[in-house]
């Protein structure tokens, strides 16, 4: 039996009183180590307050009260009494490793970074819905997160518990913003560990601050028929009894305690009256395995009619966070409603305690099978049903990852983000916004200067230092030097450098053009004009096209002096449809030869970009452009006939040389490190030129736009070979085959 020799005075007195009164269900060592906790905490902190007003021993005393109801393992019931330290003890971290144990101040700094958080901003998005359930999902999964130990957050849990008993019983005002916190975020948590008995109690407190006037009438109507349906439970439980035993089957009956809020819940979510709740009558059945639980349910079915659509078999679809049981619900006698539930002890323990009832540490033994597989489960929480969103107040999200896979983190204004594990503040910059994370210049981690590389940890808080201006750095690419987790924000980089690369190309073609115009006195000609002549809708695309070479500045010379090859002015003697079948006479000196005419202004079509020795046909254009050369199963060139069918024209490669033509080239592959390094050494090796180059990654899959200089169709076909062989490329093809 715990004595208190050591302790005396007021705080001493309600110690040993409560030592006293756990004696019985603690073993003698249990004892002796829980009453060292209680006296060194009242030792530091005797006589002190919370900033709700609670003594702070009262405080620690309730806590360890619901801890010991939980049977938790010893570590975490002196977890529970000595959480309060940490606002008490400067070098609190040394003085617990060296008075307790690591495991311990372990617990005790989890239930501390949880605390740290404060005030939950996803508060004030109650009146912007979406904003606030998307809030409130992310704090509690970042609470999970952070916590490391599912121990921590039941200790948290019971800690909350216990304040608002507290806040409650003292009739404190102005606790709204407290009772918010936990209709929203404690108690669903209570709700995913299976610790129902807190979250009823943390629902049924926080709804008696909320709304006291309709707490007050629920909780009115059921002392009114207390009685009554006491005495009606009484009978239904004999009746139940009685059957039960003459079937051979051993069972516990007992009437079940319903809860305001959830009647309350009942009655709105289902637009009925106090008087329709037929489930405010509930019996519980408790058997010895699950042979019986069906056994009894027949039973219950051959004494009383079953209520239509109203029996769920949880046993044989348990819910999401392990709940087992079946639920029926009968007219019973007086044609009554009443709720049955059946379930074995076994789920009974497991409903009542949840978690708390399956995690034992077990000291100085290794963690068993079962053990470890609670610890997957838990740790699967992302995947877990939303508790409340039956009643329409948050919505699912975010049911395939893992907390492993992410980190939370919260902006100054105190919202929290979900990143990659392993995210850096760049991550958090990108995440924030694209512009804050190409002029990002610094960071603060929990008001420290931190490198752009710092690794996030769960529940730091995070302020980005931008520059006025100015772009990412090429090193933030770099895998060796772990700027960049997120593949968002890898695209967002990438996609800055190819922008400032388009921008040069296009300064370098309206350079040409400009200084084309200026040789032939032709400054005060319309851009766009003579984009269009050469059928470029856009000027941007016009000069990209003239720094890629692909228009050459003989085409440009020829629209500005007007000097069109004769058969491209007269394009009916050029097309004659006896002869456009003929063989193409091949010349020497020329790149493609159309029907024996030497000299024809002809352009390589952008849509298929041919290659020799591609099958090609000519297709005339209008005003003087030229011919346009397309590959013979360019996907374009069955509209274009459709109307035109005369405008083809037959053409064929002539003379085949060294230059170099652009050819597009589609890669799609699996997302991983050194994808764009292996695939430039392939380029290199095979002396083949990029020009141009988009990425873009999504859902763990990179889509890579290459533009390619071919010089042939056979080194091309070796280039896609070698690309398609690379780790984790599903696809290397050319584009419009």
């Amino acid at each position: 039996m715990i004595t208190s020799t050591h302790v005396s005075g007021t705080g001493e007195m309600e110690v040993a009183s409560w030592l006293t009164s756990v004696a019985t269900r603690l073993p003698t060592s249990a004892q002796t180590r829980l009453r060292s906790a209680l006296e060194y905490v009242l030792q530091h902190c005797d006589g002190q307050c919370l900033s709700s007003g609670e003594p702070v021993m009262q405080h620690v005393l309730g806590t360890a009260s619901i801890l010991t109801a939980l049977k938790v393992d010893m570590d975490t019931l002196v977890a529970g009494v000595l959480h309060v330290l940490p606002d008490y003890l400067d070098d609190c971290a040394e003085r617990l490793q060296n008075d307790f144990n690591p495991a311990i101040w372990h617990l005790v700094a989890g239930v501390a970074r949880m605390g740290r958080i404060g005030h939950f901003k996803a508060l004030g998005f109650r009146n912007d819905a979406a904003r606030h359930v998307t809030q409130v999902e992310a704090l509690r999964k970042m609470l999970l997160a952070m916590a490391e130990d599912i121990r921590v957050v039941i200790i948290a849990l019971a800690s909350r518990a216990q304040t608002m008993r507290y806040v409650v019983s003292a009739g404190i005002s102005g606790c709204a913003d407290i009772a918010l916190e936990t209709m929203d975020i404690f108690a669903p948590l209570a709700n995913r560990l299976g610790l129902w008995q807190i979250k009823w109690e943390l629902e049924d407190l926080s709804f008696r601050i909320l709304e006291p006037e309709r707490y007050r009438e629920i909780a009115r109507l059921l002392e009114e028929t207390r009685v009554s349906r006491e005495q009606y439970i009484a009978a239904t439980v004999a009746e139940l009894q009685n059957a039960l035993q003459q079937a051979g089957i051993r069972a516990a009956v007992n009437g079940r305690p319903k809860h305001i809020y959830s009647i309350h819940k009942k009655m709105q979510r289902k637009n009925l009256d106090f008087s329709q709740i037929y489930d405010a009558r509930a019996v519980r059945i408790l058997v010895d395995d699950v042979a019986a639980c069906y056994a009894a349910l027949g039973i219950v079915h051959s004494l009383w009619t079953p209520i239509p659509k109203e029996f769920d078999d949880y046993i044989a679809r348990p819910k999401s966070n392990g709940y087992r049981s079946l639920h029926t619900a009968v007219t019973g006698l007086e044609g009554k409603a009443v709720e049955i539930q059946i379930r074995t002890h076994e789920m009974h323990r497991y409903s009542e305690l949840g978690v708390a009832a399956h995690w034992r540490y077990k000291e100085g033994s290794t963690r068993d099978a079962r053990y470890e597989e609670k610890i997957a489960w838990l740790r699967q929480i992302l995947e877990w049903r939303d508790d409340v969103s039956d009643n329409g107040e948050l919505a699912e999200h975010f049911k395939t990852a893992l907390f492993e896979d992410s980190v939370y983190v919260l902006t100054p204004q105190g919202n929290v983000i979900a990143l990659p594990k392993g995210a850096t503040p760049l991550d958090f910059a990108y995440h924030v916004h694209t512009d804050l994370g190409h002029r990002c210049r610094g960071a603060k981690v929990d008001g420290v200067m931190v490198a752009l590389n710092y690794l996030l940890q769960n529940a730091q808080k995070v302020e980005i230092l931008p520059a006025k201006s100015g772009g990412p750095s090429r090193d933030w690419l770099n895998d060796a030097l772990g700027y960049l987790k997120s593949a968002r924000a890898r695209a967002k980089v990438r996609q800055w450098f190819n922008h400032q690369a388009f921008k040069t190309t296009l300064a370098q073609g309206r350079a040409v053009v400009e200084k084309l115009l200026q040789r032939h006195g032709a400054t005060a000609m319309s851009l766009d004009k003579l984009a269009a002549q050469l059928d470029f809708s856009r000027q941007n695309d016009f000069f990209a096209a003239v720094a890629k070479g692909e228009i050459s500045q003989r085409q440009l010379e020829t629209v500005l002096t007007g000097r069109k090859p004769s058969a491209i002015t007269q394009p009916d003697a050029l097309v004659d449809k006896k002869t456009s079948q003929h063989s193409v006479a091949r010349q020497a000196g020329g790149d493609v030869f159309i029907n024996g005419v030497n000299g024809l202004l002809t352009v390589l079509a952008k849509c298929c970009k041919p290659v020799p020795p591609d099958p090609i046909v000519g297709f005339v254009t209008r005003h003087g452009h030229g011919i346009s050369i397309h590959r013979q199963n360019c996907p374009n060139l069955p509209q274009l006939l459709r109307k035109n069918a005369e405008r083809k024209v037959v053409a064929d490669w002539g003379t085949v040389h060294d230059k170099a033509l652009p050819v597009d080239v589609e890669i799609r592959a699996h997302e991983r490190q050194w994808l764009l390094r292996d695939i430039s050494e392939i380029l290199s090796r095979e002396n083949v030129n990029a020009i141009a180059m988009n990425t873009q990654s999504r859902r763990g899959m990179t889509n890579i736009q290459l533009t390619l200089e071919i010089k042939e169709i056979k080194q091309l076909n070796r280039v896609l070979a070698l690309l398609e062989e690379l780790t984790g490329v599903t696809v290397a093809r050319r584009k419009h085959q």
